[in-house]
């Protein structure tokens, strides 16, 4: 993504409206919604709320910890930690139709108290220096170019001792991929990198890797059984358009090693 536009796919203007329609036929209750009813709709990553839990165990959170939901999306994120651990969140996107619906969606579960959602660019941070503890980076950095100011930026809202969360998709043996992906509709909008480049990056930026794994085989398997699994009301087909196609796109580029499914963790060097 440049750092002054956003893909369509992320301005589409029908999100919320798509949203309510998979929540009204699923049988929820708009006015007595728990945190728990939006699980299958708002994490927009691989592997969904399984890899957001996966990642956030490796971290032993409490309620006081601050965070970061860089490049939040809809706000799955920032309120599963809300919820679970109590901890002050502020949520950053570059979509203005996602921070909306983010509010909304905060208010609708009773977390807005718990979330700040502010519209803004992960290379350039609407934060002050050393303002957080942990910071989550989940599905972000395909659509950033430079990847080393998205890092960078994320080392200098941290505190010393802060962590970078990261759970991402990477380059994988340089095979020409299939579009649209869930974060691109096209090549223009896909800055893929190699495992190895962006580990170079994260350390480059004040970080010491402290976890990483290589989850590639165990997601592809994932996504294969979800894509066989009967339609839901509920799911990320419900405000991204063309969803499916992309998933399947994803789900053969991981199967055959086109990309990479990348968990790290990363600890901040102290200055």
């Amino acid at each position: 993504m440049s750092e002054s536009s956003v893909p369509a796919q992320y301005v589409t203007g029908r999100v919320r409206d798509g949203i309510t329609a998979a929540l009204v036929a699923a049988g929820k209750d708009l006015d007595g919604l728990k945190p728990a009813d939006l699980a299958l709709v708002e994490d927009y990553h691989t592997g969904g709320r399984l890899a957001t839990v996966q990642l956030v165990d490796l971290l032993e959170l409490t309620p006081e910890v601050e965070v970061l939901d860089d490049g939040s999306g809809i706000g799955g994120t920032a309120r599963y930690l809300a919820d679970r651990f109590g901890c002050a969140v502020t949520a950053v996107d570059l979509s203005d139709e996602y921070c909306e619906t983010a509010r909304w969606l905060n208010g609708l579960v009773g977390l807005d108290d718990k979330i700040v959602v502010r519209q803004g660019d992960v290379t350039s941070l609407p934060l002050d220096d050393a303002s957080v503890d942990v910071v989550f980076s989940q599905h972000v950095q395909m659509n950033v170019a430079r990847k080393d100011r998205l890092y960078q930026e994320a080392r200098r809202v941290l505190r010393d001792g802060g962590r970078l969360a990261l759970w991402d998709i990477m380059a994988g043996d340089g095979g020409e991929l299939d579009y649209p992906l869930p974060w691109a509709d096209g090549p223009e909008d896909s800055y893929l990198a190699p495992p190895s480049v962006i580990r170079t990056e994260i350390e480059a930026a004040g970080f010491t890797v402290t976890h990483w794994a290589d989850l590639t085989d165990q997601v592809g398997a994932m996504m294969r059984t979800i894509q066989s699994q009967p339609p839901n009301p509920l799911g990320l087909h419900a405000f991204v358009p063309t969803f499916r196609e992309r998933v399947k796109h994803l789900t053969e580029a991981l199967t055959d090693g086109r990309v990479r499914a990348i968990q790290a963790i990363a600890q901040v060097v102290s200055r």
